[in-house]
C-alpha cells in the first residue's frame, strides 16, 4: 500500500473520498440544515472546526492512552466523549457570539456529538493507520468536503425555492437527495484520481 503525504490525504478527503458523497456519513444534519446558504456555512464551519479537532485528539488519546493501556475496546465511549466536549465548546461560542445563527440550527448544533461523519473520521483515521498530521489532514479535508457538499445543496434548494414551484412529491428531503445523489456522481470523476484506504 503507498503511503501517502498529508497534502495528498487532505486534497483527497475534500474531492476524491468526500465523506458525505462518498461514504454517505453525516446525512441527517445534511438533509435538515441544507435549506439555504446562510445555515449550511455556519453549520459547514462548524463540522470543519470538531471534524479537525477530535480527530487530531481521539488520534492522541488512541496512541498515547488507549493502546499502551490495552483500553483500545474503550474507543468509541472515548471518542464520543471527546466530540460532546468539542460540540458543547463550539455551541456555547456560537450562542455567544452568532445568536442569529444559533437559532438557524437549533437542534442540530448539539447534534454533531452524534454525526456520524465526524465518528467516521476518528475511525477512519484509525483503520488507516494515519500520523497525527495525516490523522489533522484527513479531519481537516472531511469537514471542508462535507461543508463543501452542503453549501452546494443548501445554494441549489435556496434557488429553487425562489424560481420553481415543484411536484408535491419532490419538496423537502426527496429534492435534497435527488440533488446529493447528482453532486455524488460529478464527484465521481475525481475518484480515478486518489484512492485513500
Amino acid at each position: 500500500m503507498i503511503k501517502l503525504d498529508a497534502g495528498t490525504i487532505f486534497f483527497a478527503a475534500i474531492f476524491t473520498n468526500n465523506i458525505l458523497l462518498t461514504n454517505f456519513l453525516g446525512l441527517c444534519p445534511f438533509l435538515s440544515i441544507s435549506r439555504d446558504v446562510r445555515s449550511s456555512l455556519g453549520l459547514g464551519f462548524a463540522v470543519i472546526f470538531v471534524m479537525t479537532c477530535t480527530t487530531a485528539l481521539n488520534h492522541i488519546v488512541y496512541y498515547h492512552v488507549l493502546v499502551p493501556f490495552h483500553l483500545v475496546h474503550f474507543r468509541f465511549i472515548v471518542f464520543i466523549i471527546v466530540i460532546a466536549s468539542f460540540v458543547q465548546l463550539v455551541e456555547m461560542s456560537i450562542e455567544r457570539y452568532f445568536p442569529p445563527l444559533y437559532h438557524v440550527l437549533g437542534i442540530f448544533l448539539p447534534l454533531i456529538t452524534v454525526n456520524c461523519a465526524i465518528l467516521g473520521a476518528a475511525l477512519f483515521m484509525i483503520i488507516r493507520g494515519y500520523s497525527l498530521i495525516q490523522a489533522t489532514a484527513y479531519g481537516a479535508g472531511s469537514g471542508i468536503g462535507w461543508m463543501l457538499a452542503i453549501i452546494c445543496v443548501g445554494s441549489i434548494r435556496e434557488k429553487i425555492e425562489k424560481s420553481a414551484k415543484l411536484p408535491k412529491g419532490l419538496e423537502g428531503p426527496a429534492i435534497t437527495l435527488i440533488i446529493t445523489g447528482l453532486i455524488a456522481m460529478a464527484f465521481m470523476a475525481f475518484s480515478g484520481m486518489i484512492q485513500i484506504q
